[in-house]
């Protein structure tokens, strides 16, 4: 059973940036998929970002495209987040999670992640 370790949250004024990271403790390639999802006081956990292990693949939710920017560190068991041009509606709890992947496609739904990380609180100031 993999373990996820989120790092990185923090508060930073709207404008600004913040990089979060993902230590697992195995392989992610093992992982087929990989993603972060956040999750606003009174709010659905919704996907930002996802990642295809193997080869990089990315997806992003329309909230966060040509921001935020998902990668992973094979090498090091690590994905990251790098947020840029944060705004206050970014302000959640952000949690990294890891799943099989579901015909060849890392889905949104929380649901098809099995693993996930304790989470990491982003906060941004307008």
């Amino acid at each position: 059973q993999v373990q996820l370790v989120e790092s990185g949250g923090g508060s930073v004024q709207a404008g600004g940036s913040l990089s979060l990271s993902c230590a697992a403790s195995e392989s992610i390639v093992l992982r087929r998929c990989m993603a972060w999802f956040r999750q606003a006081p009174g709010k659905e956990r919704d996907c930002v970002a996802r990642i295809f292990t193997n080869d990089g693949i990315t997806y992003y939710s329309d909230s966060v495209k040509g921001r935020f920017t998902i990668s992973r560190d094979v090498a090091e068991n690590t994905m990251y987040l790098q947020m840029n041009s944060v705004k206050p509606e970014d302000t959640a709890m952000y949690y990294c999670a890891a799943g099989p992947g579901r015909l060849g496609y890392c889905a949104p739904s929380p649901a098809e992640y099995r693993y996930w990380g304790q989470g990491t609180q982003v906060t941004v100031s307008s």
